[in-house]
């Protein structure tokens, strides 16, 4: 998918150390990872980002080995088409030529209107495969999803103090990661990647990305998957592991896992631009260190960019002539001679991200219900077929739209392209006329591997930030751990601390920060210490 997250595992055959490297980056909105460390005398030492409420650290490390989450689109849920009907004074179900109970549950919820606390009950249905989600075509429709596992529980807080690859996998082995791929690397030198985790086995002659017949025992779940059975990758001969919500059958390069080795429904997701450049990036170098990692991490090609910008100059050079095309001709000059990089000086920057932006939906629709071409062969397809209108007429409006808000088209992307920061409010607020700072970062969705999502605000002429790189860490595992990282704006939601804002222009810049992971180095530095209680 064009959003999501990053993560790379980098094998002692391909660092300068020779000691395996992980690079930790979700993509989140701005304020959604808060950076902590957690130390115990119970053995917990770990460092990372966290989710709101969470109590363990979600993507990380400890002093032994690391682990990032992507999210993963592995199908873990399904729906059921419920042939109902009434019976004397109830709803029945058919399943394996009987008719079946619908069970019932009364829900009432509490909301606040006018200041006042009211409250509406519903009654709600549910098979044995779940809830009654819908209606389509007369028929209701039931989903099966695994969303109260309090082994999910166990599983994250468990992986926070193992020791190795061994205990990590027994972690791994309880199945109750519904969401999540993992990237894995430690101390030993291994690196690993696990595609999922919670995985329903189910007939393969079933299309499980659609409604499947309730009534028949052939659609039942048989079990979970195990461990083993999953896709995945240890330690492969490349030395390398990326993955960016995108297909696993690109994970390792040549070392990748094989389609054809594995059911449908366990990576139903292609390919995306993120994991094209990722697989460039990580296939073409070695001798990486920390800082080579952030700079491979922070690699700000636009991929997409190298399908699109040749079939716009085609399109161009092809009717230069025509007269509602004149006002191109600079513009194209500037997107021929662009290397497709991000920056905050590029004007060619800013004119293929406002014209991809109004392409982007027709490039991404889908080619009849059935179609499962992903975001990388769609905008292949596009730049093939399209005609020449569709490519150059929004180019015509983009110029315009420019020219009308900053009296020129040519507006390099760092001034148009800014992050702000001006409330302790977790929701978008921006403002033109409060500060802001350049940011030549761009959206994922064009290949970005630093990913800087951003759109104008009612009111706002500029572009602002709000979604992308939030924590980011480079970890090596030797015999200490070394780690940098580095945090949207800071790491206080006090707008009144120094450290509301404290990293904004590093984080505009990809200058990391040292992790102080050992209690020596906190001890150090620390502004100040205090006892729960005192």
């Amino acid at each position: 998918l064009p959003g999501g997250s990053n993560g790379f595992a980098i094998a002692p055959s391909r660092t300068a150390s020779g000691n395996s490297i992980l690079y930790i980056n979700p993509h989140v909105t701005f304020y959604f990872r808060p950076e902590v460390a957690v130390q115990s005398e119970e053995g917990l030492h770990a460092y990372g980002a966290v989710t709101w409420g969470q109590f363990f650290i979600y993507q990380g490390f400890n002093q032994h080995l690391g682990w990032m989450h992507t999210s993963s689109y592995s199908d873990v849920a399904d729906a059921y088409i419920e042939k109902v009907s009434e019976q004397g004074n109830q709803w029945v179900y058919e399943y394996d030529g009987a008719k079946r109970p619908v069970g019932t549950k009364n829900i009432t919820l509490r909301y606040l209107s006018n200041g006042q606390l009211l409250s509406k009950s519903f009654t709600t249905y549910y098979t044995h495969h779940g809830p009654v989600m819908a209606r389509r075509n007369g028929n209701w429709i039931s989903v099966r999803a695994n969303n109260r596992s309090v082994k999910g529980i166990i599983q994250s807080w468990e992986r926070t103090k193992a020791r190795d690859y061994g205990e990590f996998k027994k972690t791994m082995e309880l199945l109750a990661n519904t969401s999540n791929n993992t990237v894995y690397a430690d101390d030993k030198g291994n690196i690993a990647y696990w595609h999922g985790n919670f995985m329903p086995k189910r007939d393969p002659g079933y299309n499980w990305s659609k409604p499947v017949d309730g009534s028949t025992p052939l659609t039942e779940w048989k079990g979970l998957h195990t461990l083993d059975e999953l896709i995945q990758v240890k330690n492969p001969a490349t030395g390398w592991i990326q993955n960016c919500n995108s297909t696993p059958f690109t994970v390792s390069g040549s070392s990748s896992p094989k389609k054809e080795n594995f059911p449908a429904y366990m990576a139903p997701m292609g390919e995306n631009f993120r994991g094209v450049n990722a697989t460039r990036i990580l296939d073409a170098h070695t001798g990486y260190t920390i800082d080579k990692t952030i700079a491979s991490g922070y690699d700000t090609h636009l991929a997409a960019f190298d399908v699109l910008i040749p079939a716009l100059v085609k399109a161009y050079e092809d009717n230069s002539s025509v007269p509602a095309y004149a006002s191109l001709a600079a513009p194209i000059a500037s997107l021929k001679a662009w290397d497709r990089n991000s920056s905050e000086g590029s004007v060619a920057t800013t004119l293929a991200i406002e014209w991809a932006q109004k392409i982007w939906p027709t490039i991404q629709r889908p080619n009849g219900p059935d179609d499962k071409t992903d975001q990388v062969e769609k905008t292949h397809r596009f730049a093939a077929t399209a005609p020449a209108e569709s490519l150059l007429a929004p180019l015509v409006s983009t110029l315009n739209e420019l020219t009308q808000k900053f009296g020129s088209w040519e507006k390099p992307w760092g001034e148009i392209n800014r992050y702000q920061r001006i409330t302790a409010d977790i929701t978008d607020k921006h403002d033109d006329a409060q500060p802001s700072i350049p940011c030549g970062f761009a959206a994922s969705t064009w290949g970005a591997l630093p990913s800087f999502v951003s759109r104008t605000y009612p009111g706002t002429a500029l572009r602002y930030g709000y979604n992308g790189n939030s924590f980011i860490c480079a970890v090596e595992f030797g015999q200490k751990v070394k780690a940098k990282s580095l945090l949207a704006g800071g790491n206080s939601g006090d707008i009144h601390s120094k450290h509301f804002s404290d990293q904004a222009v590093m984080y505009t810049k990809g200058q990391f920060k040292d992790v102080l992971f050992y209690k020596e180095d906190v001890v150090k530095h620390a502004e100040r210490t205090y006892h729960p209680g005192e």
